[in-house]
C-alpha cells in the first residue's frame, strides 16, 4: 500500500479509470461556515491512497473538482452529507453521483444503532481502526506521519464496506430505497450551507 500526498490538486491521470472511487475530507472543525476545509482524501479502491492538501487561499483544484462531478464516477463516502456540504461551500461543486455507507448501513443494519466508521469496520470487515488523529490540526503546514496514516485509513475500506452494505441492502429488499436517499444526499448537503441544517424540511410543523 502506498499513499500519495499532493499539494493543491490531485495530478493529471491520478485515479483514472476508476468506476468508484472513495472520498473522505479531514477540517478544522465540524461547523459549516466557521472552519475550513484542509485536506480531501481518495482510493480507487487498489490499496492505495491520494490525499490532497488543499490551497485554502483559492481552493483552485481543477482535477479535484473534475473527480467529483464526473458523472461515471460514483463517490463513495461514509457520511457523505458533511463531505460534499464541505466541497460545495469552499469548492464550489456539487458532488454526485455518491454512495453513503452511513445511509446504507442505517436503513440495512436495523438490528442496532451503532452505524460509525469503526463500528461498521469491525463488523464487517473485521478490521479495527484507531480514530487518535480525528481532532488534529489538519490546517498545519505539514501533516505528521500519524496523520496521514489516519487519513488513508478512511477511504481504504469503503470499498469493501460499500459491497458488504449493498449485498445487505438486496437481501433485505431495500436497495431502491437506498438509491433514493444516496441521490437526494447532494441536495441535502446544499441545503444544509443554505442555512436549512438543523430543519427538518419534511416534518409538518
Amino acid at each position: 500500500m502506498t499513499t500519495y500526498v499532493h499539494d493543491g490538486d490531485l495530478p493529471d491521470g491520478a485515479l483514472q479509470g476508476a468506476a468508484f472511487v472513495a472520498i473522505d475530507s479531514e477540517t478544522m472543525g465540524l461547523r459549516l461556515g466557521r472552519d475550513p476545509l484542509c485536506v480531501v482524501q481518495l482510493s480507487a479502491g487498489d490499496g492505495h491512497a491520494h490525499l490532497v492538501k488543499l490551497n485554502r487561499d483559492t481552493y483552485d483544484a481543477p482535477n479535484l473538482k473534475r473527480l467529483l462531478t464526473d458523472p461515471a464516477v460514483t463517490k463513495i463516502f461514509h457520511f457523505g452529507r458533511f463531505d460534499i456540504a464541505m466541497f460545495w461551500l469552499h469548492l464550489g461543486v456539487v458532488t454526485q453521483p455518491v454512495y453513503c455507507t452511513k445511509i446504507a448501513s442505517k436503513i440495512a443494519r436495523t438490528y442496532t444503532d451503532r452505524h460509525g466508521l469503526k463500528d461498521i469496520s469491525r463488523e464487517l470487515l473485521g478490521i479495527e481502526m484507531s480514530k487518535a488523529q480525528q481532532s488534529s490540526d489538519w490546517g498545519q503546514a505539514k501533516l505528521s506521519d500519524e496523520q496521514v496514516a489516519y487519513a488513508a485509513s478512511d477511504v481504504l475500506h469503503l470499498h469493501a464496506l460499500r459491497e458488504r452494505l449493498q449485498d445487505m441492502l438486496t437481501r433485505e429488499g431495500r436497495d431502491a430505497l437506498a438509491k433514493a436517499c444516496f441521490e437526494f444526499l447532494p441536495h441535502r448537503a446544499v441545503l444544509d450551507v443554505a442555512g436549512w441544517e438543523d430543519v427538518d424540511i419534511f416534518a409538518h410543523a
